[in-house]
């Protein structure tokens, strides 16, 4: 049984936004995230659904998800597949478990691209960071990536915000082992 997040569980995350400066809208209704889930095909995980109901917080780097049709939210969708890309056309990059690394690089980038199209989506939340719509269950890490620097920045969000946000470090950010993300997990830990 899912357990229904109340907004006072929330508050000390809001306090935190805020006292950075981070200004907050009131948070998005049923519509508006059947609207952004429908657009972009994905569902946020419970946690991150329970967060937005109360919250959302807008600035330069957050995805406005009332505007989900927004370039920026496009963008922010598509980076994770831009940066690999990038790093396969100018830096040689190539993920052992795609196999041989095909000569023709437009064979090579497609090879990449449909294995991130095969992964679980990653949803943005801040800048490069980004939480797992899979499983859909609260608790999925956060990973802070850029082209293939890919890695934990908080083993859940409410651990990621207390990271990013700098009430917390790293160390306590990533306590233990985090839930363990098809593709991403093992594409992180090839490279750590």
């Amino acid at each position: 049984m899912e357990r229904k997040m109340s907004a006072e569980n929330w508050n000390g995350e809001i306090d935190l936004l805020r006292a950075n400066g981070v200004t907050l809208a009131g948070g998005l209704s049923k519509q508006e995230f059947e609207q952004a889930e429908t657009l972009h095909d994905f569902r946020f995980p419970p946690d991150l659904r329970s967060f937005l109901s109360e919250v959302l917080p807008v600035g330069d780097s957050f995805p406005d998800w009332r505007n989900p049709d927004s370039d920026y939210i496009f963008d922010r969708l598509a980076w994770p597949f831009h940066g690999i890309a990038f790093d396969i056309e100018q830096n040689n990059f190539w993920f052992p478990d795609w196999g041989v690394r095909p000569a023709d690089l437009a064979e090579a980038i497609e090879r990449a691209r449909t294995s991130v199209a095969d992964a679980p989506k990653l949803i943005p939340i801040y800048g490069h960071r980004y939480i797992s719509e899979e499983p859909h269950e609260a608790g999925n890490p956060v990973f802070s990536v850029y082209q293939t620097d890919i890695i934990y920045y908080g083993n859940d969000l409410r651990r990621y915000l207390s990271h990013e946000f700098r009430a917390t470090n790293r160390d306590e950010a990533i306590l233990g082992e985090p839930r363990n993300i098809p593709f991403w997990t093992d594409f992180m830990e090839s490279y750590t």
